[in-house]
C-alpha cells in the first residue's frame, strides 16, 4: 500500500464521518466508498521480478504504441484507472538523468500525449545500455511522483515512482535491444519482459 492511499482514505473518511454528523449519516456513504477506491487504487502488489538480459516493464498497462526507429525503438504503455500505478525500473543501472518537462494533460492513451503532456524522464545507465522511461500525466494525473535522483543506483523492477490515476509511461530503448512484446498486449510491471538484450 502507498502512503499517499492511506492519506486520502484517511481524509476522505473524516470528511464522510463529518458530513454524516451534520446531516444524517447516509449522507458520507458517497466518501467511504471513494476512500475504499483510494486503498484499493494506491495498492503496491509484490512482484516476481525475471532474471536474465532482458527490460522489464516500467508500468502496469496497455501497449498501446510501438514506434520503431533505427536508432531507437519506443514502447508506450497506457495506465487506466484500475491499473497498478507504482512504476518500476525496468533495468538495473545507475540513474544518470532526471528530467522533468512542464505540459498538457492530454487523454494519455492520445499518442501526442507523449510530446506535449506534463513528464518526468529518468535515464538508466546499464552495462554499455541506456534506457529511457518517461512518467507522463494524463486527463485526469496531475501528479508525478519520483522517488529516485541522478546518481542512485537500481535493480531491475525496483520502486521509482508512482503517477496519480488515469496516466502513461513510455519506454526508450537503444538498437542493442530486440522487443518482444506487441501493442495492444497487457503488461505488469517490473514483471513483463519488454525486450531481450542482442547478444
Amino acid at each position: 500500500m502507498v502512503v499517499t492511499g492511506i492519506y486520502y482514505a484517511l481524509a476522505l473518511t473524516a470528511a464522510g464521518a463529518a458530513l454524516g454528523w451534520l446531516i444524517t449519516p447516509w449522507c458520507g456513504v458517497g466518501f467511504y466508498v471513494l476512500a475504499a477506491f483510494c486503498l484499493w487504487f494506491f495498492r503496491d502488489p509484490d512482484r516476481a521480478i525475471p532474471e536474465g538480459p532482458y527490460a522489464v516493464s516500467p508500468a502496469d498497462g496497455k501497449v498501446v504504441l510501438i514506434r520503431r526507429k533505427p536508432e531507437s525503438t519506443q514502447v508506450c504503455i497506457f495506465l487506466n484507472v484500475f491499473d497498478v500505478h507504482v512504476n518500476r525500473a525496468p533495468i538495473a543501472g545507475k540513474i544518470v538523468d532526471v528530467e522533468y518537462k512542464k505540459g498538457k494533460f492530454l487523454v494519455a492513451s492520445r499518442e501526442e500525449a507523449s510530446y506535449e503532456n506534463e513528464m518526468n524522464t529518468i535515464t538508466i545507465d546499464g552495462d554499455r545500455t541506456l534506457v529511457k522511461f518517461s512518467q507522463i500525466a494524463g486527463l485526469i494525473a496531475r501528479r508525478i511522483v519520483c522517488y529516485k535522483k541522478p546518481g542512485d543506483f537500481v535493480t531491475m523492477g525496483e520502486r521509482v515512482g508512482l503517477i496519480k490515476f488515469g496516466s502513461r509511461v513510455d519506454m526508450t530503448l537503444g538498437p542493442e535491444w530486440e522487443v518482444v512484446v506487441s501493442e495492444g498486449q497487457r503488461v505488469a510491471g517490473g514483471t513483463s519482459i519488454i525486450a531481450r538484450r542482442k547478444s
